[in-house]
């Protein structure tokens, strides 16, 4: 990433791989799926916060804390609601999950994902 920007960005975001390891996921219910990513920007108190995120293959629970828009770059994954909606997403989806969503997440292909909590 560039110095400090008045408008902060990434060039080449769909490929950037200057990446921190950001752990294992939590609530794993299947496999050890390890995130790596890099921040863009965090506001005060965290809002907004918008950055790249990677994920490799498993699943596990999630809760998703407020609005967050989701921009899938590459891999493949399948979201299931607690309510039985199944999203799946590949290189090319675009998900708004509401706050307070929950479900599951089972990564298939490591995933990229754009993204922004708002």
């Amino acid at each position: 990433m560039a110095e400090p920007s008045s408008a902060p960005h990434i060039y080449n975001a769909t490929t950037y791989d200057d990446l921190v390891d950001w752990g294992l996921q939590p609530d794993s219910v299947e496999g050890h799926s390890k995130s790596t990513g890099r921040l863009v920007h965090k506001g005060p108190d965290n809002r907004p916060e918008s950055g790249i995120w990677l994920c490799t293959p498993g699943r596990w629970r999630l809760s998703i804390p407020r609005d967050e828009f989701c921009h899938f770059v590459a891999g493949r994954a399948i979201y299931r609601s607690d309510e039985g909606e199944v999203i799946e997403v590949e290189a090319g989806t675009v998900v708004m999950f509401p706050g307070g969503w929950t479900g599951e997440c089972h990564v298939i292909e490591t995933m990229r994902n754009i993204y922004m909590l708002v």
